[in-house]
């Protein structure tokens, strides 16, 4: 893992490495049963529910997996703790690695059963990922198309050391900064937690404002789109005001669309601040104090001196963390997933140091 001019990269170096966004995937919905009780394994048996249906990367796509990384499978289960280890934790000398499980029980529509299922795969994680590896740190699953049930999940588990943030899907039922939201604010404000809001759900609305796509590549592109859109909810209806103490982490969003929202959404409020008094400041500055952004995917790999023109841009040395995205294929070296030539300050910072004060680690 070299730069390719014969110099050490930084997290060949002995660099500290956090990295935001690592996925644990389950296998399948019987390995959840042992933490479901009889009541909802006959439920899923009699009624033929395999699972949330979310789908988010399709398995075959170029984007689902790198190559020669093997998946998980339900008859080895054990093994997927390995993989991650040799993959993600070992080959970057991780630090810490935070569990981003993409468990989408938003798409359940029986909502008692998605609470279910959250709490299950909360569990699992706690004995599969956590307890067995001091380096991870998890994300809560959370029905958070019923707020009460997400906050009451949010209470059982929030003082858990192994924890670190609530896990949102950016597609939802309803803009973020709706008040409807609040309890699950409240309970992570409460509990120290980031709230983290990750690339893809399936909330049964389209993921653009005019209607479903007809590609994968559509959607997939348009992401940004809905990240944007709750960024501008957030802030806009005040969620920042009512819970001065939220923090709010994007994830798998991309960044380098971030400089020119802010832009347009300072000018806009400006000359539109009436409408929201309770926006008492520029949209940019709660973006920079209350959010962060990892770094993967990029668009399109960027130079040290492309990376450091967005970096101006953002106005903030604090605002990027370090992301790997495992298993998802966004980049092929180390070098396109960190350029080498950056500030020695500023790499640190991005690899390690941001995360380590906004997820309190």
């Amino acid at each position: 893992m070299g730069t390719g001019n014969g110099q050490p990269s930084f997290v060949t170096a002995g660099w500290p490495v956090i990295d935001c966004d690592i996925h644990n995937r389950l296998p399948s919905l019987e390995m959840l049963y042992p933490y479901l009780t009889d009541y909802w394994c006959d439920h899923c048996e009699e009624s033929g529910f395999f699972g949330p249906d979310a789908n988010d990367y399709p398995v075959g796509t170029p984007t689902a997996t790198r190559p020669g990384i093997t998946q998980p499978s339900e008859d080895r289960p054990a093994s997927d703790l390995a993989l991650l280890r040799e993959h993600a934790l070992d080959a970057w000398q991780v630090e810490y690695g935070i569990l981003t499980c993409a468990y989408r029980v938003q798409s359940v529509h029986n909502e008692d059963l998605a609470a279910a299922l959250a709490s299950a795969v909360n569990d699992w994680q706690i004995e599969h990922w956590l307890d067995p590896e001091p380096r991870l740190r998890g994300s809560l699953i959370v029905p958070s198309q019923n707020p009460e049930l997400a906050a009451r999940e949010i209470e059982r588990l929030g003082d858990h050391p192994g924890f670190v943030q609530v896990m949102l899907p950016v597609r939802s039922q309803a803009p973020y900064g709706n008040r409807r939201y609040h309890p699950i604010y409240a309970a992570a404000v409460r509990h120290e937690l980031v709230v983290g809001i990750h690339y893809g759900g399936a909330p049964g609305l389209p993921p653009t404002s005019v209607g479903w796509p007809s590609t994968y590549l559509e959607e997939y592109v348009g992401m940004s789109q809905v990240f944007q859109a709750q960024v501008v909810s957030l802030v806009s209806e005040g969620a920042f005001d009512q819970f001065p103490a939220l923090r709010v982490a994007l994830i798998e969003a991309g960044f380098t669309w971030m400089p020119s929202l802010m832009w347009r959404f300072d000018k806009e409020w400006r000359g539109l601040r009436r409408l929201t008094p309770w926006v008492k400041r520029l949209p940019s500055a709660y973006i920079r104090e209350h959010m962060r952004m990892t770094l993967m995917p990029m668009d399109s790999p960027p130079t040290a001196e492309q990376l450091l023109q967005i970096i101006g841009q953002l106005d903030s040395d604090d605002f990027l963390m370090f992301s790997t995205d495992y298993p998802h294929w966004n980049f092929d070296s180390p070098e396109e997933a960190f350029p080498a030539k950056l500030p020695k300050s500023l790499a640190r910072k991005i690899l390690s140091e941001n995360a380590r004060e906004f997820y309190r680690l």
